[in-house]
């Protein structure tokens, strides 16, 4: 019996633990261009600032229907990371190699991000692609989320 009673202890002990922690998010964007000849710009992103949503967050009700107005300038941030990557077109038309580039890169930063104590915990990805002729732009945009104990 007081095994089992230890051991119950000791298991809802852990489970608070668990529980209790606080985590911290990152979020790291990759764009890869699909405009052919060099002509877009892939990048991956990483802002270097923190933000609080907030401070550019108003509520819109039924009696209080006024727009938010938060200017561009106070939500944009001046520095972050940007490290380039290809585009996936080249003149020929679809380049393996350029994707094969981007795909070490992107490992190397998520390695980085690992090694730096985050876990990648969601990735979410979108795409505009080429809409047909005389279209020839588009983007496949994949945001890594990353959360990490608060120490």
């Amino acid at each position: 019996m007081k095994r089992f009673l230890f051991t119950t202890v000791i298991l809802f002990l852990a489970v608070f633990e668990i529980q209790a922690q606080n985590y911290e998010y990152k979020v790291i964007t990759s764009i890869e261009s699909i405009v052919p000849m060099g002509l877009g710009r892939s990048r991956i992103i990483s802002s270097s600032e923190e933000q609080n949503y907030q401070d550019f967050t108003s509520e819109r009700t039924a009696e209080n229907d006024k727009q938010n107005k938060s200017k561009r300038s106070d939500v944009k941030i001046d520095d972050f990371e940007e490290t380039k990557l290809l585009n996936f077109y080249s003149i020929a038309g679809i380049n393996f190699k350029n994707i094969a580039s981007n795909d070490a890169i992107i490992s190397s930063k998520i390695n980085t991000m690992v090694s730096e104590s985050w876990d990648l915990a969601f990735v979410v990805s979108g795409v505009e692609s080429d809409a047909g002729k005389g279209d020839g732009n588009g983007i496949y945009i994949t945001r890594f989320i990353f959360k990490r104990l608060i120490q």
